[in-house]
């Protein structure tokens, strides 16, 4: 299975790189080697056949045995008259160096020359010759005709080999950890944090110009940022004070009865949505992590609703404490039973599931429910599905706010359909 890091692929892809350098620089050491070593071969052979037969013809017949037992002891050459009953293999049709040397053998001593892998079964280089009328073989060992290959050079190799993958292993984790610290930023950017800004000394030319690229994107986002959380606090606070007059207006107003619950319902509503838009400009920060006990904070709420004449089934399991930011965290849940009362056809369920790696805080209703196409875009700020959730108000930044509190505390925010109809509106928020 290919690795998916840039660590791992870099090196592996350097790797096969250098192997397959190495595998073709032996092939074409071999391919210039072959004949310069062949004819080499070829000359030793030819001169100790010469000077073997010379030594036989010249010799004293009674000396001839001293002299092939000497060549036999101190040289490894043999020499056997040829019979007709000789069982030879001659060298296979398809090793290029033994049919060169053979050519280039008979070409010297020649063409009725005859060459051997085995005599009679005896391994070794066989080269046949004649005195006079009679057929001699002389054979010589094979390690000195045919190429063994060193361990040495095995060893040198692996060595080079280690050392250049070693370097390749340097190089790219060199390259990888600016890159890590891009990723890590860009998470941070992610979960509606600003990260400290890259080293943008670091690394290659090509590294150092995206870290400065990215830094001035975080400076960007985070002034965008603050710009966006001023204009909705300041429209929002000074839309509140008309509002308050409006509302002490109406009740002196002397209106009906009717009247007056309908247009103090209103302005409730535009309130209400005024106080999102202070929330959505609160939810990116401002607040420190805090140690929370999640379970405790979801029967508060629980009470809290149930106080305020909702019927709200609770499941709420031990979590102990997390590393969290207890005031947007309750903000997001209280929107998201906001939204299921609004919503939800009166019946509305809050459940909390604890788990070794992840808290998972889940409110269920029996409303129309959100299209699974539609889901992530219900999660964008300004988004409403009237189709779906017809006739009712609100701003739609509710989801929006739950999203970007989730993606705060690295966490994710989905919305699934229910079994059975309607909406299950799931924050989960890793423990570690």
């Amino acid at each position: 299975m290919m690795p998916r890091s840039l660590l791992w692929r870099a090196f592996l892809l350097i790797a096969v790189v250098i192997v397959l350098a190495i595998g073709a620089w032996v092939q074409i050491f071999r391919a210039y080697d072959v004949e310069p070593r062949t004819r080499q071969v070829a000359q030793m052979v030819v001169s100790v056949v010469n000077l073997t037969r010379t030594a036989l013809v010249t010799a004293q017949p009674e000396r001839r045995r001293d002299l092939l037992i000497d060549l036999a002891d101190q040289e490894g050459i043999r020499i056997y008259p040829a019979e007709p009953t000789d069982e030879i293999e001659p060298p296979p049709p398809d090793h290029a160096m033994l049919q060169l040397l053979a050519q280039e053998i008979r070409r010297d001593l020649g063409q009725e020359t005859r060459i051997a892998r085995t005599l009679n079964g005896e391994r070794g280089f066989w080269v046949s010759f004649y005195i006079g009328e009679d057929e001699y073989w002389i054979m010589l060992p094979r390690e000195r005709v045919e190429r063994q290959l060193a361990l040495q050079w095995l060893g040198w190799g692996a060595l080079v080999l280690v050392l250049a993958l070693l370097a390749a292993y340097f190089i790219v984790f060199r390259l990888r950890e600016p890159v890590a610290a891009l990723t890590r930023a860009a998470r941070e950017i992610g979960r509606g944090r600003i990260p400290a800004p890259l080293d943008d000394n670091a690394g290659p030319e090509e590294l150092r110009t995206v870290s400065r690229a990215f830094n001035q994107m975080a400076r960007d986002l985070a002034r965008l940022e603050e710009d966006r959380a001023l204009i909705l606090a300041g429209v929002s606070h000074d839309l509140r004070t008309p509002l308050a007059r409006l509302r002490l207006g109406l009740e002196m107003s002397g209106v009906d009865e009717d009247s007056l619950q309908a247009m103090s319902a209103d302005i409730e509503e535009m309130d209400r949505i005024i106080g999102q838009f202070l929330d959505f400009a609160r939810a990116s920060g401002g607040e420190e992590n805090a140690a929370t006990d999640v379970a405790a904070l979801a029967e508060d709420l629980v009470r809290h609703y149930r106080h305020t004449g909702h019927t709200l089934d609770a499941q709420i399991d031990d979590t102990g404490e997390l590393a969290l930011k207890p005031m947007a965290l309750r903000r997001a849940i209280s929107n998201l039973l906001d939204n299921a009362f609004r919503y939800g056809n009166g019946e509305v369920a809050l459940h909390v599931h604890s788990t070794p790696k992840d808290v998972t805080i889940e409110v269920l209703d029996r409303g129309p429910g959100i299209p699974p196409e539609e889901a992530e875009r219900m999660k964008q700020p300004f988004t409403r599905l009237e189709s779906a959730r017809s006739g009712k108000g609100g701003s739609g930044l509710g989801l929006a706010i739950v999203d970007r509190i989730a993606r705060m505390h690295g966490g994710r925010f989905e919305l699934l359909p229910r079994e059975g109809g309607g909406l299950v509106a799931r924050l989960v928020l890793p423990k570690g």
